[in-house]
């Protein structure tokens, strides 16, 4: 990334509320940063936190992170991601 961000200045401040947000570094952190931000949304405001993220990352680095990841994504934020990026869904959790 060519420029420093600003973490708490860019991303809901209570979605890093058990870390320091200053420490935490947009390239690195990434597989942290995304779900964290994605974690507590809903169809309501699934289109702003997702322009949030997609400000700083592109779509690929959201994808993939989420597919990766093993925070605690619902299934239906994974549907949401996938019809965005007209990918194939996954699902995190399956009963």
């Amino acid at each position: 990334m060519a420029k420093a961000i600003n973490i708490s200045e860019v991303f809901p401040k209570q979605a890093f509320w058990d870390m320091d947000c200053s420490r935490l570094s947009i390239e690195r952190d990434k597989a942290i940063i995304i779900p964290r931000v994605l974690m507590t949304t809903n169809e309501a405001s699934f289109s702003k936190d997702i322009a949030i993220v997609e400000s700083v990352y592109n779509t690929n680095e959201i994808y993939s992170t989420l597919k990766e990841t093993k925070e605690r994504i619902s299934n239906n934020v994974c549907r949401m991601v996938s019809k965005r990026y007209k990918k194939p869904t996954f699902l995190r959790y399956k009963f």
